[in-house]
């Protein structure tokens, strides 16, 4: 009984065996990547299947044999570059990318300018319900596009629409904002409407994020608000405009549900009106999924070159003032 105690005692008392040193660093290696795995699947599983299976549809086109009908008469076959020199020899599409030019040419400068504009009253001191002018700036991105566009869409409508009673009631002329070349800026004011408040959250979160001190040896100094505003919050906040710039970039390139959900309203908006409605009208009406496939990937390319540019350009220009500003520190030092 001793000698069982004993040896059950010395087993149970035996020193546990330590995983060795290479085995702990293998884990500690192989942990991030544990963590990544699952982000990394979705990005492949929704983000770089499609774009390749868009790639791979672009370089192919049905080739039909005969009259079309039976079960061999419709085969895919490699077209190799075909779809992107019809894609970027397409006038319909040029047109379009230049009513996307014209678009932003008003809806990005604007937009950016309330944004700031709204920003700075908010962060100022004298302001007064803070909370609910913030939230009612806000307020409009909630709202979704399609329930937007239709809101205002009704409101342009010469028949329905209040402005158009009480401009007539008043003997005042009545535009038809859903025609010709009022047509850009109804579009425009429904951007602007709703994507001014998202923006005006960025920069306003931008701002509030300066040191009060900053503000205190400004006005030691004799500044004014509105030299203050100009010369130290606007500079300061330069790198969310840079953002909110190419966030409104990249939504122009890529407007679709407002010109589609007014297209009903009026004739003044073709099915090829912005770049993506062509590209839906290619997949969904036409049926040509391998040439709408070839177009968003141009749209991409495009989308992504300008992107890059701009965020090359303003780093440099970031760099160059950067650079500028030590050497005349250096100067006055010396």
């Amino acid at each position: 009984m001793t000698g069982t105690r004993r040896t059950a005692r010395g087993v149970a008392g035996a020193p546990r065996a330590h995983p060795s040193p290479g085995a702990t660093r293998g884990r500690v290696r192989s942990a991030p990547y544990l963590f990544l795995l699952p982000a990394g699947l979705l990005f492949a599983v929704f983000f770089a299947l499609p774009i390749g299976y868009a790639i791979w549809l672009s370089l192919h086109r049905i080739e039909v044999k005969g009259l079309g009908l039976g079960s061999g008469a419709r085969q895919e076959v490699w077209a190799g570059l075909a779809n992107y020199t019809a894609a970027l020899t397409d006038s319909e599409l040029g047109r379009g990318a230049l009513r996307i030019l014209g678009y932003g040419a008003i809806v990005v400068p604007v937009m950016l300018g309330l944004a700031l504009l709204f920003a700075l009253l908010l962060d100022t001191e004298r302001v007064r319900a803070r909370s609910f002018s913030r939230l009612a700036i806000f307020l409009p991105y909630a709202i979704p596009g399609v329930v937007a566009a239709m809101l205002w869409g009704f409101l342009y409508l010469p028949d329905v629409s209040p402005f158009h009673y009480v401009l007539g009631e008043l003997g005042l002329p009545r535009p038809d904002l859903l025609d010709g070349g009022p047509l850009f800026l109804a579009l425009s004011n429904i951007a602007v409407w709703g994507g001014t408040g998202f923006n005006m959250i960025v920069i306003y979160t931008s701002l509030r994020s300066i040191p009060a001190e900053v503000y205190e040896a400004a006005k030691l100094d004799g500044a004014t608000p509105l030299q203050i505003a100009l010369r130290i919050k606007i500079p300061m906040v330069a790198p969310s405009l840079v953002l909110t710039f190419f966030f409104s970039i990249i939504a122009t390139l890529q407007v679709f549900s407002e010109p589609t959900t007014l297209r009903p309203l009026t004739n003044g908006i073709p099915t090829t009106w912005s770049p993506l409605m062509k590209v839906y009208n290619d997949a969904f009406v036409g049926g040509n999924v391998y040439a709408a496939s070839a177009t968003a990937v141009v749209l991409a390319a495009a989308t992504f070159v300008l992107s890059f540019g701009l965020l090359r350009a303003s780093n440099s220009g970031a760099s160059d003032s950067g650079a500028s500003g030590s050497g005349r520190k250096q100067g006055r030092i010396r």
